[in-house]
């Protein structure tokens, strides 16, 4: 098995749907992103085929009713799958599978099925898991996590000694972040921290957190906060949406 697969059976393979509509961005995609799927929207072939060379392993489900003729699809998609033999495909049309495949696509490998587009593709969520699941998408994942060690725009603060304590977020999942203070609290491990709020860009959530533990790094204190069961569901779909965003925007650099 190559370093790729091996990378991918422990972090899980990206998603990248090509071209999506808006029914697709707001029905399926959300959903994906909430379902902690790692997806990625992207909006040029000719720069995503040379992207993908870096995540041959990756999963890409392409709008051919967009940009170019099927027929060019067809050999786009060939061209790709020849180079790239690892990616798997999927295709969304308002042309029914049979149609596509018979006048199009008949020579090309579609692992992951031709999906109809429609207005209401509440359905087409739980087809796209069925087929994500069977290629084990997510590998031993279970959270996806952003890393923001490079951002300002990242941080927490909570009540701590006459006022409150500032800290930076290095990184965060929808279980946890890992910070630095700009004053160690010297948290001891297991203590209860309650009235946490995270800033993610303009973003504000609260939350309830257990100090996991820490580590050292460069002599800084980085520690560990696991949310606790109380979070609040619509604080998991906030921090979802940021990961998603913030990995969108790493990715959309790699892809320009």
């Amino acid at each position: 098995m190559s370093d790729e697969n091996n990378q991918s059976e422990i972090t899980g393979k990206k998603i990248f749907f090509l071209y999506p509509t808006k029914s697709l961005q707001d029905q399926v995609i959300a959903e994906l992103i909430q379902q902690e799927y790692e997806v990625y929207l992207a909006k040029d072939h000719v720069q995503l085929s040379y992207a993908l060379k870096k995540y041959p392993d990756s999963v890409v489900f392409v709008n051919v009713d967009d940009r170019i003729s099927k027929p060019d699809w067809e050999k786009w998609i060939n061209g790709l799958l020849t180079a790239l033999p690892t990616i798997k495909i999927g295709v969304f049309s308002s042309i029914s599978g049979e149609e596509l495949k018979a006048e199009h696509f008949s020579m090309v490998q579609i692992a992951c099925g031709y999906i109809p587009l429609k207005l209401d593709m509440s359905h087409t969520v739980d087809k796209i898991v069925k087929i994500l699941e069977a290629i084990n998408v997510k590998g031993r994942r279970k959270y996806l996590r952003a890393n923001t060690e490079t951002e300002t725009t990242a941080t927490l603060n909570m009540p701590g000694g006459s006022g409150f304590i500032n800290a930076s977020i290095k990184d965060i999942s929808v279980v946890g972040v890992s910070c630095a203070f700009d004053n160690d609290p010297e948290f001891k491990k297991n203590s209860l921290n309650k009235d946490i709020q995270i800033k993610l860009q303009s973003m504000l959530v609260k939350v309830d957190a257990i100090v996991f533990g820490f580590r050292e790094n460069l002599g800084q204190k980085i520690y560990v906060l696991l949310f606790t069961q109380r979070i609040a569901p619509d604080v998991k779909v906030k921090i979802r949406k940021y990961i998603q965003q913030n990995l969108q925007s790493k990715m959309d650099k790699e892809i320009h």
